[in-house]
C-alpha cells in the first residue's frame, strides 16, 4: 500500500521597502503626457499658481468672517460678565441659571459649514479659551457618547462611559476618569485654579497651558455643528444637565444651524429652552461668497489662468442647482486648472508676461508646430499678408517675436476687459427685470459667450440706460470713475479723464426755463374759462408741441453719455475667443469637468436615455435609435 501526502502552501514574498520607488507628483503629471520637456515645469507653474489662488480665497474667507468672529466674542465677553462676581440680584441670578447659547444660522451650504467652524475653533482657542469643544451629531447618538467626546476633547485622556455623578475616579487606573457634568466641573475647577485652595489630588489628566490672550476665567465652549441632526432626546439630557451646575463653571453654548432659527424650538420643549439663554448671529450668505470669490480669482488680471463661458457656466450649475458650496465651487476651479497645465502643452506660457517671455525663447520647434495648430493662430495668420504668412508658418524665430507680441496684446486686453465690464454692470445692474442680469458674473458669461453688443438683451439695457435721472446718471459715472481710477491700463486713462468731464458737466448743468413756462403758462389758460373749441385746439398744440420738442441740454448730454459707454462696450469687451492665443490662458474642456463633477449615476442615465448605443453597442446607431420609442 503506497501512501503520498500532498502539500499546498501560499508563499507571500515582501518586498523590501527601501527598494520600492515611490511615484511622485511630477511622475503622475507626466504619465502618458506627450510633452514631456516642459511636464516638470508646467507642473511647477500650476502648483505656483495654485498656491496663490489658495492663499486669496482663504484671506477672504477670513474677511467674510471676521464680522461674524467678533460678535461671536462680544457675545461671549457678555455672557459672563458677572461670573467671577457672583452677584445676588435676582436678575443677576436669573440670568445666570441660564445657559449662554449662540445660534448661528449657517446657511444650507453643509460643505462649507466645516471650514467655518474650523476656524471659528481656531480663533477661540486663540483669543478667548483653550476649552473648544466640537461636536457632530453622528459621533454623539447617545447622552453617554456625547459626554465621553466633550471630555476626551477637554481632558485629552481616557473616560469611563458612566454618568453616574458621585462615582469616584478609578485608584486602578490613573488616566481615565468617570463620564459626567460632575466631573467636568471638579477638572474645571481644578484646571483653573478656581477654588484657589491647593489640593493634594493633583488632575488625572494633563493641565492646559494657558496663554495670555486667555481671559482670567475662561469659559467652556460647546460647538454643535450639525444642530438639526442631533437627537431631541440627547440635546435636552445635555441641556439639563448642564443647567444644574451653570453656576460653577462657565458654559457656553453654540448651535450650528443650517435652515431656520425655530428648528430649536422644534427640537426642544418650552421646559428646556427656557434654560437657554439664545442669541441669534447670521453667517454671510454662500451667494455672497460666491460673488466675492469670482471677482477674486477671474474678474481680475492678476491670475493669468482664465475659463470659458461653458466651464464657469458648469461650475455656477453645480453651485446653484447641487450644493451652494463655495468650497466645492473653488475645487472644481482647481481641477480646471490642473487638468488645463495637464492636457495643453502650450499651458506652459499661462504666467506672468516677463515669465512667459522668457520661456517663449526656450520653446522648441514642436512647440512652436503647437502654436501653429491653434485655431486662434491660423485665423491671425490668414489675416495677414502673403510674405508674413509665410514667414510665420516657417520661421521660428518670425513665430518667437510674434509671439510675445500677441502674449503682450493678450495682457492688456485682460487688463482693459474687467474695469470696463464692472462699468457696465455699474449701468446695468439698477435697471428694471434686470436685462443682463443683476449679478456681475451673469454679464460676465453674456459677454464671454459672444459680443454682447449683438444680443435684444443690450439693446434693451441701452434703452433703458438712455431714460436714468440726473442723479441716478451721476451716481453711476462716479462709480465708473472709481473703477477706472484702481485699474492700472493706461489705454483707460482717456476714457477716465471723459467721465470726468462728463460728471462735471452734470453737476454743472443748469436747465433751460424756456420749455417750463412754457408749460406753466399752457397750463394757466387750461384753468381759464373757455368754450369746447377753444379747448380741443389748446390741447391739440400742447400735443404738436411735446411731438417737435427739442432735446434739452440734459437729455443730448445723456444721450452723449450713452454713445461713448456704449463705444467703450465694443472696443474692449470682445469675446475672448476672438483673441489670438486665448487657448494659452483658457480652459474650454466643459466636457471633460463635467464627467469629473457631475455624479456619475445621473451621467450614466443622461447618457443611456440620450444616446442607448453608447452601452448596447447592438447593430449600428440608426438601428439602437430605431429600437428607442418615440415618447
Amino acid at each position: 500500500m503506497s501512501t503520498c501526502s500532498v502539500s499546498k502552501g501560499c508563499f507571500v514574498f515582501k518586498p523590501n521597502s527601501n527598494k520600492r520607488k515611490r511615484s511622485s507628483a511630477a511622475d503622475y503629471f507626466s504619465k502618458g503626457n506627450d510633452d514631456l520637456d516642459n511636464s516638470e515645469l508646467r507642473l511647477d507653474t500650476c502648483l505656483l499658481l495654485w498656491k496663490q489662488i489658495k492663499y486669496e480665497t482663504e484671506q477672504l474667507q477670513e474677511d467674510l468672517n471676521k464680522n461674524l468672529f467678533d460678535n461671536l466674542i462680544r457675545f461671549l465677553r457678555q455672557s459672563h460678565l458677572n461670573f467671577k462676581e457672583k452677584k445676588t440680584e435676582w436678575a443677576c441670578r436669573m440670568k445666570s441659571s441660564e445657559i449662554p447659547t449662540a445660534a448661528v444660522v449657517l446657511g444650507v451650504n453643509v460643505t462649507d459649514h466645516e471650514l467655518t467652524i474650523k476656524s471659528l475653533s481656531g480663533v477661540l482657542q486663540d483669543d478667548v479659551t483653550p476649552f473648544v469643544v466640537s461636536l457632530k451629531s453622528k459621533e454623539c447618538p447617545g447622552i453617554k457618547q456625547l459626554l465621553q467626546k466633550v471630555m476626551i476633547q477637554l481632558m485629552g485622556c481616557d473616560v469611563d462611559v458612566d454618568s453616574s455623578d458621585e462615582e469616584e475616579y478609578p485608584k486602578t487606573s490613573p488616566r481615565r476618569v468617570c463620564c459626567s457634568v460632575a466631573s467636568l466641573t471638579n477638572w474645571y475647577r481644578n484646571v483653573t485654579k478656581y477654588d484657589l485652595q491647593k489640593t493634594d489630588t493633583e488632575s488625572p489628566c494633563k493641565k492646559r497651558t494657558f496663554s495670555s490672550r486667555h481671559w482670567e476665567t475662561p469659559p467652556v465652549i460647546i460647538i454643535f455643528k450639525d444642530m438639526e441632526s442631533f437627537t431631541t432626546k440627547v440635546l435636552q439630557d445635555f441641556i439639563i444637565m448642564s443647567s444644574h451646575c451653570i453656576r460653577e463653571f462657565p458654559l457656553v453654548l453654540i448651535f450650528g444651524i443650517a435652515t431656520s432659527p425655530m428648528v430649536i424650538h422644534k427640537l426642544l420643549p418650552h421646559s428646556v429652552s427656557s434654560s437657554l439663554c439664545i442669541e441669534l448671529f447670521q453667517c454671510h450668505s454662500s451667494k455672497e461668497h460666491l460673488t466675492k470669490v469670482i471677482d477674486k480669482l477671474l474678474l481680475t488680471s492678476q491670475f493669468p489662468f482664465k475659463i470659458s463661458e461653458k466651464v464657469l457656466q458648469v461650475l455656477i450649475n453645480i453651485f446653484l442647482y447641487h450644493d451652494f458650496s463655495v468650497h466645492n465651487f473653488v475645487k472644481g476651479f482647481q481641477l480646471s486648472l490642473l487638468e488645463h497645465f495637464y492636457s495643453h502643452p502650450l499651458s506652459v506660457l499661462c504666467c506672468e508676461l516677463q515669465e512667459s517671455e522668457k520661456r517663449v525663447k526656450l520653446l522648441s520647434h514642436s512647440q512652436f508646430e503647437n502654436i501653429r495648430r491653434l485655431p486662434s493662430f491660423r485665423r491671425f495668420v490668414e489675416s495677414q499678408v502673403a510674405e508674413k504668412q509665410a514667414a510665420l508658418l516657417t520661421d521660428d524665430e518670425c513665430l518667437k517675436e510674434t509671439t510675445q507680441t500677441l502674449l503682450k496684446d493678450l495682457c492688456s486686453y485682460h487688463e482693459n476687459y474687467f474695469p470696463i465690464l464692472r462699468c457696465l454692470h455699474a449701468f446695468t445692474s439698477s435697471l428694471p427685470k434686470y436685462p443682463l442680469g443683476k449679478q456681475i458674473r451673469e454679464l460676465y458669461c453674456a459677454c464671454l459667450e459672444k459680443r454682447v453688443w449683438e444680443r435684444d438683451e443690450y439693446e434693451s439695457a441701452i434703452q433703458l440706460v438712455r431714460m436714468l435721472a440726473k442723479d441716478e446718471l451721476v451716481a453711476i459715472l462716479e462709480k465708473c470713475v472709481e473703477i477706472l481710477i484702481s485699474s492700472s491700463a493706461k489705454c483707460l486713462r482717456k476714457p477716465l479723464e471723459k467721465l470726468e468731464e462728463y460728471v462735471d458737466l452734470l453737476r454743472n448743468l443748469e436747465e433751460a426755463s424756456d420749455d417750463q413756462k412754457k408749460s406753466i403758462s399752457s397750463l394757466e389758460e387750461l384753468q381759464k374759462k373757455t368754450d369746447l373749441y377753444h379747448l380741443q385746439k389748446t390741447l391739440l398744440e400742447m400735443k404738436e408741441s411735446r411731438r417737435t420738442k427739442k432735446l434739452t441740454k440734459f437729455e443730448m448730454l445723456r444721450f452723449e453719455i450713452v454713445e461713448f459707454i456704449d463705444g467703450l462696450v465694443r472696443n474692449y469687451l470682445a469675446p475672448a475667443e476672438m483673441q489670438t492665443l486665448h487657448e494659452v490662458m483658457y480652459f474650454s474642456a466643459a466636457n471633460t469637468l463635467r464627467e469629473h463633477l457631475n455624479a456619475t449615476p445621473r451621467a450614466a442615465l443622461h447618457t443611456a436615455l440620450n444616446n442607448p448605443y453608447f452601452y448596447l453597442k447592438v447593430g449600428n446607431k440608426s438601428e439602437t435609435i430605431g429600437l428607442w420609442p418615440h415618447l
